[in-house]
């Protein structure tokens, strides 16, 4: 220890916690992240919550407030199963991105695990929620939990109105479509709850009296042999639809025949949802490594100060430890890459590189290498990058011989893998985009959009997948998840598969195959 900590001086003497702990803790580990790291978070909201509390907040997406639905349920008992027979641990903490953050912590956790969860999620997370331009664009931290509210209440008083059976039918279909229900180039409006509950006033008061006749209405499209002016009259559809239309919830919302208000309302209801999720899916390896630096960070700055003994620090190290391991492609335990341990390898290598940089690193880095300022340097990362760009643009040579990694072509026709690259300089720049591309929601996520829709004839709804590297979906998924799209829409559906590169047809399929 740089300082010799008497008893007096420490935050923390025992495995116990009390509320006074956690707040004379808190408030050194405030000081520490605000004053020294330079962070800048919404204020916090801490809640001690037990094991089941945890498992139930695991079912649910983390959220305090959510509608019901039977998939949560499945989604508990599951991991309890696993939780009781002792095959799978427990998160330390979870935390909202909302306005206050609010940080769960389960009471089991020993003192020095609430400190470090304290640092992690109350810290660390919370300046990046607040920061990244993602989640700046994407979502409002200070609506979200007023709107959760409005929606879990909707939804029950739908299920009253108009029956469980019904209520979940429509969920199913909407939560089935959750991954293409999220606008990926334009941004959402804004939520607001009070703004909610008058637009739905007036969605039920005047759209079922209107709805459905406006469309009965409409006069027959005019039958053309001019191949030309069809091809016109096509345009100018999709044109007046904005297709095509890559969020199909929202399509559906807007555009269905059958559905009622209320059911287009809880459409919109799991869309927001999905939004809400749509950045901290493109950058999970940035915000844990973000948080687990911080954590680090703080740890180590309170130890040097005296306020933490050498045995809570070594227990500390012990959870980051395991948080951060990182098995070897051979190991029984490899998953794939840890977003812990490589989000945390690079920051404390951008750290490395600001103050100790070699040669190598000069060349890769021009911009930041031995400036000094590895905070701002961390900061400005934090704050503009998604998990893509970041490994793009900061993984180093340095950190790509220390985790071993290379890169593979698989190629389906081929029998075995092949090293495509190695550690030389051509090399570094392959597996450094490789790793990127794969942590791109775009190119890991089937491209599917609207691409055509007659209202004013048989109203058959054309949907286009654009498949790359020759990939196609399940054949038994795909349907399946049709029937679901034709529930919402009423009518007919296709769905045709087109290749990327070459632009030709893979495959078809229509749900009147299988209707009824």
């Amino acid at each position: 220890m740089s300082k010799s900590a008497g008893a007096s001086d420490l935050l923390f003497t025992g495995s116990d916690w009390t509320f006074d702990t956690l707040s004379r803790t808190y408030d050194a580990i405030k000081e520490v992240a605000l004053d020294d790291l330079g962070l800048d978070c919404y204020p916090n909201q801490l809640e001690i919550i037990s094991s089941e509390q945890m498992l139930d907040a695991y079912s649910s997406n983390g959220m305090p407030l959510i509608y019901q639905h039977w998939s949560f349920g499945k989604h508990f008992v599951y991991e309890e199963y696993l939780y009781r027979k002792g095959r799978r641990g427990l998160a330390y903490e979870i935390v909202i991105n909302s306005n206050p953050c609010i940080a769960y912590l389960m009471e089991e956790n020993t003192m020095a695990l609430q400190a470090l969860v304290i640092a992690h999620a109350s810290f660390g997370h919370n300046h990046f929620f607040k920061n990244n331009y993602l989640f700046r664009q994407w979502t409002d931290a200070s609506a979200i939990l007023d709107y959760m509210e409005f929606a879990k209440g909707y939804v029950s008083r739908c299920e009253e109105r108009y029956g469980f059976a019904a209520v979940e039918s429509i969920l199913d279909a909407a939560h089935t479509l959750m991954d293409q229900a999220v606008f990926r180039y334009r941004r959402p409006p804004r939520i607001s709850s009070a703004k909610e509950q008058a637009r739905v006033r007036e969605r039920l008061e005047y759209e079922e009296k209107i709805f459905s006749d406006l469309w009965r209405t409409l006069p027959q499209p005019r039958q053309s042999e001019d191949t030309t002016e069809a091809e016109m009259e096509a345009q100018e559809r999709k044109k007046a639809l904005n297709l095509p239309e890559e969020n199909l919830l929202y399509f559906l919302e807007k555009n269905s025949l059958i559905l009622e208000p209320w059911e287009r309302e809880i459409l919109r209801i799991v869309r927001v949802v999905a939004q809400y999720f749509y950045p901290q899916r493109q950058t999970k390896v940035m915000n844990e490594g973000c948080a687990t630096f911080v954590h680090y960070t703080i740890m180590n700055m309170l130890f040097d100060r005296g306020k933490i003994s050498e045995g809570h620090l070594l227990e500390m190290l012990h959870s980051h430890s395991n948080v951060v391991f990182q098995p070897g492609f051979d190991d029984p335990r490899f998953s794939g890459l840890n977003p812990y341990a490589i989000g945390f390898a690079m920051m404390q290598d951008i750290e490395r590189i600001c103050t100790k940089p070699t040669a190598e690193d000069r060349d890769w880095f021009p911009e930041f290498a031995g400036n000094g300022d590895w905070r701002g340097t961390l900061l400005d990362a934090w704050a503009n990058h998604r998990d893509e760009s970041f490994l793009l643009q900061y993984l180093s040579p340095a950190l790509i011989r220390k985790m071993r990694l290379f890169a593979l072509d698989d190629e389906s026709k081929e029998k075995h893998y092949q090293v495509a690259s190695i550690h030389n300089e051509r090399g570094y720049e392959k597996i450094r985009s490789s790793l990127a591309r794969s942590y791109d929601i775009g190119m890991n996520q089937p491209n599917i959009q609207v691409v055509d829709v007659d209202l004013l004839g048989n109203r058959h709804l054309r949907l286009q997948h654009t498949a790359r590297d020759g990939i196609v979906l399940s054949e038994s998924t795909r349907d399946a998840t049709l029937r679901h799209v034709r529930r919402l829409w009423g009518y007919d559906v296709s769905l045709v598969g087109v290749d990327a590169e070459f632009g030709n047809v893979l495959y078809e399929t229509s749900t009147d195959k299988f209707a009824g």
